[in-house]
């Protein structure tokens, strides 16, 4: 015997939208729409309808009639609409207002071929290619600092850390050398992500495609896109293109919340590596003294925020259906936009906090020549000049370091001298004491990639070359999107005026 369940009748059924299901999704999606994707809407419409007339689709004064209904639409007026519940969502909005515009006939003709999945799509990727491009931008912004500054103490000695302690000597333009790369590799990582964002996916419809000739190279041409997200199923169920550029977003900013983490500990009066310009210091409420370096701080928390936002975005995709679902459209992409505005503004706050800075770089030479840094280069002059192996020289070295009394780099050097002689080994304490050089220890490390200005000097051209190829690109790519845009705009005019 099969089981029934019923129920009773609910005293009262609510008409759509429900007043619940409209303060709690259906109004923030409204505002989320206008908000984000008002502009890239309407240049959808006037992209599709001109494809539509070209293609046979629609008559040239059907498609007169329903750009010119598009040009007149008040966006002012729609991007301050209020949520009344009269339609679902700010897409109706449109439609209805052209169909007050034009008639009902003309706006329901707009959407011939083409369904709300493929139009929500290419919205999305839109939005998402412009804000790649900006963090890139505030990306390029940071390197330009952190460029300047290396080149300005390319040669000015520091300590190299390692486990948080002090291990040899390099230079400041070594250090922002490493993080200029870093940089340089999330740009990568960005331009290569935005090229398959760049891809549209209008035409897909609701996710078969459509029996109407249409044109997708043409729309995607007249919106700014490279190419097409070929297949109709995964142009509306792929959720990648999110995926990959939040990944590249928390990658980006992990590395930058640790380059942030270190310019903190610079500024502590411990360090006193670092100093930030009146601007970019806070005052205490209480202690007069106080210079709190908050800017440091900010950049930190955003660069946080951006990368747990970019991840709470991959988690909020992972195990959905490989189909057309809610998940990764209208309540996610607000967060997709917020994981990208707070990584611009992280980015951006620390190339304008480092551009007024000051080091420290006596106090920072004073470290690198303490603490016996230099010895891997006395154990390596052992090797080259009494031909022992690095390991007897090493335990020569470290022997002397445990008895030495002080970091005095002299009375080292005569130790280490007194421990060869009894070994039968003779190599003149002039060049043990050269060895213990802080100078002299960065000056021979010039293979590629160490910090010798004959290896830096060459990272450094490198790098202010790959400056201008990526800045070059950048505003190539965004004539690209807003020559693209203008041509859309002219030609709609153009049609609806001949």
């Amino acid at each position: 015997m099969f089981a029934v369940f019923t129920r009773a009748m609910p005293k009262q059924t609510s008409t759509f939208p429900a007043a619940i299901y409209s303060d709690t999704v259906l109004r923030h999606v409204f505002a989320d729409a206008q908000r984000f994707f008002l502009a890239t809407l309407i240049d959808i419409d006037l992209a599709h309808v001109l494809m539509l007339a070209r293609q046979g689709i629609l008559t040239e004064a059907q498609a007169s009639a329903a750009l010119r209904a598009v040009l007149a639409l008040d966006i002012a007026a729609l991007g301050q609409a209020e949520y009344d519940g009269s339609v679902e969502d700010l897409f109706f909005l449109i439609e209805k207002q052209l169909a007050t515009i034009a008639g009902e006939d003309v706006a329901g003709r707009i959407h011939t071929a083409r369904s709300r999945n493929d139009l929500d799509l290419t919205m999305y990727r839109m939005a998402l290619r412009e804000r790649l491009l900006n963090v890139l931008a505030a990306g390029l912004a940071l390197r330009e600092v952190l460029l300047e500054l290396a080149g300005e103490f390319r040669a000015a000695p520091m300590p190299a850390y390692t486990h948080n302690q002090p291990a040899q000597p390099t230079t400041l333009g070594h250090f922002l050398m490493g993080y200029i790369e870093v940089l340089e590799r999330d740009a990568e990582r960005l331009v290569a992500c935005y090229l398959r964002v760049n891809r549209s996916p209008l035409g897909a419809c609701a996710i078969t495609t459509t029996g109407f000739a249409i044109d997708r190279d043409a729309t995607a041409k007249m919106l700014g896109f490279r190419g097409l997200i070929v297949n109709s199923y995964g142009a509306i169920a792929s959720v990648d293109y999110i995926a990959e550029a939040c990944s590249v977003l928390a990658t980006a900013m992990l590395s930058l919340g640790r380059f942030a983490q270190e310019m903190l500990l610079w500024s502590t009066a411990e360090f006193g590596y670092l100093r930030l310009s009146d601007g970019y210091v806070q005052i205490s409420s209480i202690m007069p003294q106080k210079r709190n370096p908050v800017p440091l701080e900010h950049t930190r928390i955003l660069a946080s925020r951006a990368m747990t936002e970019a991840q709470a975005v991959l988690g909020s995709l992972h195990n959905t259906p490989f189909a057309d679902m809610n998940d990764g459209e209208d309540s996610l992409q607000p967060l997709v936009a917020l994981a990208f505005a707070d990584g611009e503004r992280a980015l951006t706050l620390l190339a304008g906090t480092l551009s007024e800075a000051t080091f420290n770089t006596d106090r920072m030479l004073e470290r690198a020549a303490a603490n016996f840094l230099m010895v891997t280069e006395l154990a390596d002059t052992l090797v080259r000049t009494a031909d022992v192996s690095f390991h007897h020289a090493h335990s020569i070295v470290s022997a002397a370091v445990r008895a030495a009394a002080s970091d005095d780099t002299a009375a080292l050097a005569r130790d280490v001298h007194a421990r060869l002689l009894g070994q039968g080994i003779a190599v003149g304490q002039e060049v043990l004491l050269a060895a213990l050089d802080v100078r002299n220890f960065v000056a021979v490390r010039s293979v590629p990639g160490g910090p010798a200005p004959e290896a830096l000097d060459a990272e450094l051209a490198r790098a202010a070359q790959q400056q201008k190829d990526d800045a070059n690109w950048l505003s190539q790519e965004r004539l690209h999107l807003r020559t693209t845009r203008e041509v859309l705009y002219a030609d709609a005019k153009q049609f609806v005026t001949r």
